[in-house]
Parts: structure tokens; C-alpha cells; sequence
């Protein structure tokens, strides 16, 4: 699956613009309180090394404004009569910084909440919108994948690392500042390890951001035959699989350990060069110091001063190149992201219109192929549907009749020919309100994990329950209901693993009942029930339907030969038409299914 595609995001930094809002005004106040915590942090050496040289020892401090007017008007005096006055200077200038390091980390860890939900409502607004064919074609453990471990790399590079340039920023300006104030070798020497430590950065992020890549895309994955698992746990126990999809998993689990310690090899190289480079840094100014310290080039107040500045240096330097190399990681997530957020929502042409759905539906010369298919689903398909009657559609599997009601509820975009409602082209209707007036109960029905009143009512959240029940009734689903404990109440797990097919069936049919939809389509709904389940649930539909038009599609004649017309498709086309009598009479493929059919019921009699 392709991570880049331009769209309304041109670039990463503008999706993270979007991200942001809500959120940058805490990051801003959060960098502000950190940029005060760092300047705080760099006037501690300073204190200490005026105390070392003009309190203990007897140089004239270096200091010009009003403290420095101070200091020679007897401040200076009263501080070597009172050092606990400069204990107390440093405990304040502690304590301001801690407040400010709170702040700092408070308001950090607000933007990073606010960071994250807006991430996580956008996202999933996104997918929602998007078109029935995009989720086809991605996995639903990669969507997921995208929006958790994705999302929390791009939160945790933002809040813990990009938010901490500022700081990291002002720390390297400060002390440069400060230590070139003190003696401008010693600056000059210190300072040569931070191309040092930006130019090995570079390098490991180059290796970093592809390595990373493989093993998100790894772990999506993985993330995928997890969910499948799952819920297919019932599967595969029944046909005895757990140890086929066990070793599956462990074989991908394998390659993504695998990626994850080549990344983290990287990474380590990547830390231990830091490592490296710190020490000789910090060895090289200590001896160096030692040696101008000895020569008398600077005083001991000084080289503390200096080695507590280049100690705070180098937690800056090394902050900045893991900031560079973390980016590769969060440039791919952001990447990842950016591909669903730039891809093309359903969306409705101007001035849609909201036309009655009680009329005749007529698809008129309809082709179209799946993406990636190489034979079309449907040719040339025309026929009309009155209004109010109802019809069978009958095929074998593949034949096109789902794809002909994918069409109709636009679940797909058509691509040739027209299908229209009263005359009105479904692509000038309004998609929510096309898809509102539509009802579809498919056979194989997704149940949530609610109770089945729930469940049943999920389509109209308003209906009491004179309506499920009414609904449920219809669907023959009631004796099945009054037979468990809890009745309306009783929990459907996950999918609805508690229920049989036959079951979940019923359940769909309940819930697209209860919308009283002007359109009904039954797709192959009743396939896990028997047939005399079948011929109750269709009485009971000619009485409730009213002038509902009603679409049956199904591979049992029994279901449809009382259908107002039957289309008999094959390899995407109809080939044969009519009422259940002129279709046998017509002693064709339609009539040769029958005869097959019926034999077979009389020799399972």
C-alpha cells in the first residue's frame, strides 16, 4: 500500500499544522517556560564561579550595571560577611527554575493530549468518509496500525523532541555565550564537536527512516493477521487450524523482531557514537581547562564555571542530533498519515437533489470492473425494477448481483451506463439521503457488541421497542429472543459469535426492518435459515413491506418464485427474465436450476 500522495497536504509540516490546532498555543507557552528554565539553569555556574573568585578568593568581580554599582558600594562586603546570602540566591534561582520546569512539562503534556485527540477524531473522521472501495483495498490491521503506533511516533516526536528545540536551542546559545566570556579557546574547542555531532546525526538518519519503515509496515502487518484471528477464531477451531495460523503469526512476529533489532542496531551505533563523542569532548576541555587553570590563563572559579557550562552543552548537542535522527522516524509515520488523510473522500456534485425514492429503478447499459480485476463484473446490464413490486435476482456466485446493489447504494462509482430513480441519476441524488431511503441486509450481517435491542435499533436510534419488537416479529426472530434469559437485553459478543448464522441473519433483517425503508434489498439474507424459516420470514414480509420495492437476491428458487420477476444473471450479464411460470416455461438455464433444486429436495425427503 503506497504511503505518498499529494492531496490538501502537500508536505508533512502542513499536516502537522492541522494536527496542531488546539494545541500549538500550550507547545508555545511550554518552549517559553523551558527557554526560562534554560537561561535559570545557565546563571547557576556564574554565581558559583563569582563565589569561588570574589567571595572566597579576592578577585574584583567583572560585573557592570546596577549589580556591579552595588557590589562596589559594600555589597560585595556584606556578601563575604554573609555568604548564606548567596545560598539563598542560588536556592531562589533553583526554585524559580523548578516552577518553570513544571509549567514547562505540565503544558507540554496538555498540547501533547490535545496533540494526540485531535490526531485520533481527525483520523477517524477521515476513514469514515471514505469510500467503500479504499477499505477494500486496505487492511483493517494496517488502518489501525496507522492510527495507534503511527500516531503516538509523530505525537512523541513532537511533544518530546521538537518542543525541546527551543530549549536546546537557547541552552547551546547561552552557554557558547557565556563560555566565550571565559576564555574563547576553551569556546572554540568545546564548540568543534557540534558539526561533529549534526554531520553523524545526518548520516544515521539517512539509514534510520528506511529501517523504520519496513518495520512499520511489518508491524502492520502483523497488526492484520492478529485482527483476522481473532475474529475468525471460530473458524479457524472448527477446521482445526491453531497450529497452521499460530505458525503464521510466529513466522511474521519473526520478521518484524527482526526488522525492530536491525533498527535498533542502528540506533545504538547512533547512541554509542554520541557517547563517544561526548566524552572526548568532555575529556578534552577538562585537561585542556586544567592546563589554562595551571598557566594562570583563567582562575579556578572560571574552569568550574566553564566545565558546568560545557557539561550543560553537551546534553544540548546530543539532544539536537537525537532530534535529527528521531525525525526520519517521525517523517515516515507522518507519511503514513498523510496517505489517509489525502485521499479523496466520497463526495456529492453541487446542487444535489432529494427526489422521492418510491419510484421505478432502471439500470440502463451498467458495466463495471473492480480495480484489479480483469473481467468485468457486469456488462451491459439493463432492467427495470417497478415501483413497489418486488423482484428476485438469481445467479451463481460472482454472477454480479451484489455488485448491481453496490451500485445503487453508490457504494462503488459507476462507470458506464446509468442507474436511475424516478428518472433521477443516482449521481445527482444525495448520498446520505440515497443511502438513508435504501435498506440492505447483507448474508454475511456485522453485529456489534451490544445487546441484540441495540443492535436491532442501531439504524434508528429514536424506535422503542414497539418497533423491535414489531420488527423482530417480522424477521421471525421473537421466539428465538423470548428463549434466552436476558430476551431484547441478552449480549451479542463480538461479530455476533453468540449467534448462529441463522441467528444473525434474522438479526439484519430486524434492523434494516425497522429503518422502513421505501427500497429493501435482501442480499442471499436468508441462506442460513431452513426453508420453512424462509417461507415464514417471506409471508411476513409481503404483509409488512406495504409499497416498499423489494429486491431478493438469492441462489434458492423457493426464495424467489414468488417474486413479481426474476432476472437470472451469469458472468455479469442477465440472461433471462420474466415471471417464476414463464421462466419455466420457457424450459431454460432457469428452469434446469429448478428441476436440479427440486430433485434434490425430494431426494433429501
Amino acid at each position: 500500500m503506497s504511503s505518498k500522495k499529494q492531496g490538501i497536504f502537500p508536505n508533512s509540516i502542513r499536516l502537522i499544522f492541522f494536527f496542531l490546532k488546539g494545541s500549538i498555543g500550550l507547545f508555545a507557552l511550554s518552549m517559553i517556560f523551558a527557554a526560562l528554565t534554560s537561561f535559570l539553569d545557565m546563571m547557576l555556574p556564574r554565581v558559583i564561579s563569582f563565589t569561588v573568585d570574589s567571595i572566597i578568593g579576592e578577585k574584583a568581580p567583572g560585573i557592570a550595571g546596577r549589580a556591579g554599582k552595588w557590589l562596589a558600594q559594600g555589597g560585595l562586603a556584606l556578601l563575604k560577611e554573609k555568604p548564606w546570602l548567596i545560598a539563598l540566591i542560588v536556592c531562589a534561582l533553583a526554585l524559580a527554575g523548578g516552577i518553570f520546569r513544571y509549567l514547562s512539562r505540565c503544558l507540554n503534556e496538555a498540547g501533547a493530549q490535545r496533540f494526540i485527540k485531535q490526531m485520533r477524531d481527525r483520523l477517524y473522521e477521515k476513514i469514515e468518509h471514505l469510500p467503500y472501495a479504499w477499505h477494500g483495498e486496505n487492511s483493517t490491521g494496517d488502518i489501525i496500525q496507522r492510527c495507534t503506533s503511527d500516531v503516538e511516533t509523530v505525537k512523541d516526536f513532537v511533544s518530546e523532541q521538537l518542543t525541546s528545540l527551543v530549549r536546546v536551542v537557547v541552552l547551546i546559545i547561552l552557554a557558547v555565550s557565556f563560555m566565550s566570556g571565559i576564555s574563547l579557546k576553551m569556546t572554540v574547542i568545546a564548540s568543534i564537536f557540534i558539526p561533529v555531532v549534526i554531520g553523524y546525526s545526518l548520516f544515521f538518519y539517512t539509514r534510520i527512516g528506511p529501517a523504520f519503515e519496513k518495520a512499520d509496515v511489518e508491524e502492520g502487518i502483523l497488526s492484520a493477521m492478529a485482527q483476522e484471528n481473532l475474529t475468525g477464531v471460530r473458524v479457524v477451531r472448527a477446521f482445526g487450524r491453531e497450529a497452521y495460523e499460530r505458525q503464521r503469526f510466529e513466522t511474521q512476529n519473526r520478521n518484524y523482531t527482526g526488522y525492530w533489532v536491525h533498527l535498533f542496531r542502528i540506533m545504538s551505533a547512533n547512541w554509542v557514537t554520541g557517547d563517544v563523542m561526548t566524552g572526548l569532548q568532555y575529556l578534552l576541555v577538562n585537561v585542556i581547562g586544567a592546563v589554562f587553570c595551571v598557566r594562570g590563563d583563567i582562575t579556578a572559579g572560571q574552569m568550574i564555571a566553564f566545565v558546568s557550562y560545557n557539561a550543560m552543552l553537551t546534553w544540548p548537542v546530543r539532544s539536537l542530533g537525537r532530534v535529527i535522527s528521531e525525525m526520519s522516524k517521525a517523517g515516515i509515520s507522518l507519511e503514513r498519515l498523510r496517505y489517509i488523510m489525502n485521499t479523496d473522500e466520497e463526495t456529492d456534485p453541487e446542487n444535489v437533489s432529494e427526489p422521492p425514492m418510491d419510484r421505478d429503478i432502471c439500470f440502463e447499459n451498467v458495466s463495471f470492473s473492480y480495480s484489479g480485476a480483469a473481467a468485468e463484473a457486469l456488462h451491459d446490464v439493463s432492467m427495470t425494477i417497478k415501483a413497489g413490486s418486488t423482484v428476485g435476482i438469481l445467479g451463481t456466485t460472482g454472477s454480479g448481483k451484489s455488485t448491481l446493489m453496490y451500485l445503487l447504494e453508490k457504494l462503488y462509482p459507476l462507470e458506464e451506463g446509468r442507474i436511475t430513480i424516478g428518472g433521477e441519476d443516482i449521481r445527482s441524488i444525495s448520498t446520505p439521503y440515497l443511502r438513508s431511503r435504501i435498506g440492505m441486509v447483507l448474508q454475511e450481517p456485522y453485529l456489534f457488541s451490544r445487546s441484540l435491542a441495540e443492535n436491532i435499533s442501531v439504524a434508528a436510534p429514536g424506535a422503542g421497542m414497539d418497533r423491535v419488537r414489531r420488527a423482530s416479529s417480522t424477521a421471525d426472530l421473537i421466539e428465538t429472543v423470548d428463549r434466552f434469559g436476558a430476551g431484547f437485553d441478552t449480549f451479542v459478543g463480538e461479530r455476533g459469535v453468540t449467534l448462529s448464522g441463522g441467528q444473525k441473519q434474522r438479526t439484519a433483517i430486524a434492523q434494516m426492518l425497522i429503518r422502513e425503508c421505501p427500497i429493501m434489498i435482501f442480499d442471499d439474507s436468508l441462506s442460513a435459515v431452513d426453508a420453512e424459516t424462509d417461507a415464514r420470514i417471506r409471508r411476513a414480509l409481503e404483509r409488512e413491506t406495504g409499497n416498499a420495492t423489494v429486491i431478493l437476491i438469492a441462489h434458492r428458487i423457493t426464495t424467489l418464485m414468488h417474486a413479481d420477476r426474476i432476472f437470472l444473471m451469469e458472468q455479469g450479464r442477465i440472461i433471462e427474465s420474466g415471471t417464476h411460470q414463464q421462466l419455466i416455461a420457457q424450459n431454460g438455464v432457469y428452469r434446469k436450476i429448478y428441476d436440479l433444486q427440486s430433485a434434490g429436495k425430494e431426494g433429501q425427503e
